[in-house]
């Protein structure tokens, strides 16, 4: 997991990764994202938040961003919350059925991917990584619960790794993909994990 204080331990890593992001989300999704270098930012990208790279010898198979639930910069709060509150046009504001929490217990996942060229045959055993590194990580944040907005074929997958992803928003559709908000016990499934 990278953040601002340890990014230096991971060479070129993280550019790799904004890179990466980039290549998935702008170039191929073809969302409406600043960029510079070849990589991919926003405002979320801030010293409160958490990187995590799935990758291989340096090679971007995959990976998401952490924030807290709690975070605050110039404005803005963390992606859900702020699309709530009218702030982000590419998301409708009613993107949840409950307020957004503000809450330490709940971090917010956002920018999940999975490079395009993953073959076919490794997509499972890469989506495995990514989720098991998400529950991790979240625990390792200190809290109990992550929240993001998931497409609607990975709701389906979370549940198959009884995850128990509980929408939390109606379904909607950007650029062409059906998304939805969920949230997931993930201090419930380590402890699952554990238990084996």
């Amino acid at each position: 997991m990278m953040s601002f204080s340890n990014v230096g331990h991971f060479g070129d890593l993280l550019p790799n990764f904004l890179r990466a992001r980039k290549r998935t989300f702008i170039d191929r999704l073809h969302w409406d994202l600043p960029h510079t270098e070849g990589m991919e930012f926003d405002q979320y990208d801030t010293p409160q938040c958490r990187w995590v790279a799935v990758h291989e010898y340096g090679e971007i198979l995959g990976g998401f961003r952490l924030a807290p639930t709690t975070a605050s910069c110039g404005g803005f709060s963390y992606m859900l919350r702020d699309a709530q509150r009218g702030m982000l046009g590419q998301i409708p504001r009613d993107v949840l059925f409950i307020e957004a929490p503000v809450d330490p217990r709940i971090v917010e996942a956002s920018r999940l991917f999975i490079a395009e060229d993953v073959p076919a045959s490794r997509r499972i055993q890469v989506q495995s990584v990514i989720m098991g590194q998400m529950v991790a990580c979240t625990v390792q944040m200190g809290a109990t619960h992550t929240i993001g907005i998931v497409p609607a074929v990975w709701s389906r997958w979370l549940r198959r790794m009884d995850l128990d992803a509980v929408p939390v928003g109606r379904k909607f559709r950007i650029d062409g993909v059906t998304s939805q908000a969920a949230i997931f016990n993930a201090a419930k499934f380590q402890a699952g994990l554990h238990a084996h």
